[in-house]
């Protein structure tokens, strides 16, 4: 019988998992993906039961149940598949909603490489996507796992979706684009008071 309720530690352990095989390598947990990031479900739970002999209890609906309660929507799931929905490092074809984008979206960058994004604009780098922010705040901690104090770029969208460019809907606070021209992108100041409050709370802690 499979459990029915994991204690965090256990979902943080099959979180981990997830962002491995449906990310970056399937092929660990023997599992197949379609071109657009979708395993089945059934097939992964069984094979992290088969490698990871503590999660012998585990089942589908424990995997639905971690996408359906990450607070920043990284993995979705219809019926039976479960997929990420960025921050992959392998070739797909997210078939993702590019409607509803926000006027103003944020990406963190190094403050050194500032200038050098202004002037030449955004690449993916060795992630497939650029993965923008639907705040300063969400793009400060995200810029915070690389950098002390993140640099945070603002992104014209409503101009750069006018002008062509396509970006797409991932997580709840999460937006995809391949590239981004240096005319939609702009600093933000680091004296607004939101990256004031931030990084007082970070020196706080």
């Amino acid at each position: 019988e499979g459990k029915f309720i994991m204690a965090d530690r256990e979902m943080n352990s099959i979180g981990r998992i997830l962002a491995l095989v449906l990310r970056h390598a399937p092929e660990k947990f023997n599992v197949d993906m379609d071109l657009n990031g979708w395993v089945n479900a059934k097939d992964l739970s069984f094979s992290i039961q088969e490698k990871r002999r503590g999660f012998h209890w585990l089942r589908p609906w424990h995997l639905n149940a971690i996408a359906d309660t990450d607070e920043k929507g990284r993995y979705q799931m219809e019926g039976d598949m479960i997929r990420a929905t960025y921050g992959h490092s392998i070739e797909l074809e997210l078939d993702l909603p590019t409607d509803n984008i926000p006027d103003e979206l944020y990406w963190p960058c190094d403050p050194e490489t500032v200038s050098t994004h202004l002037e030449y604009g955004i690449i993916s780098g060795s992630r497939k996507h650029i993965h923008l922010s639907k705040t300063i705040a969400n793009a400060m901690e995200a810029g915070h796992v690389h950098h002390h104090r993140p640099a945070i770029i603002e992104v014209d969208t409503a101009r750069a979706v006018a002008e062509g460019t396509t970006i797409w809907r991932a997580g709840k606070t999460v937006f995809l684009c391949e590239e981004m021209p240096p005319s939609f992108i702009y600093r933000v100041e680091e004296d607004d008071p939101i990256i004031q409050e931030i990084v007082s709370r970070w020196e706080e802690e």
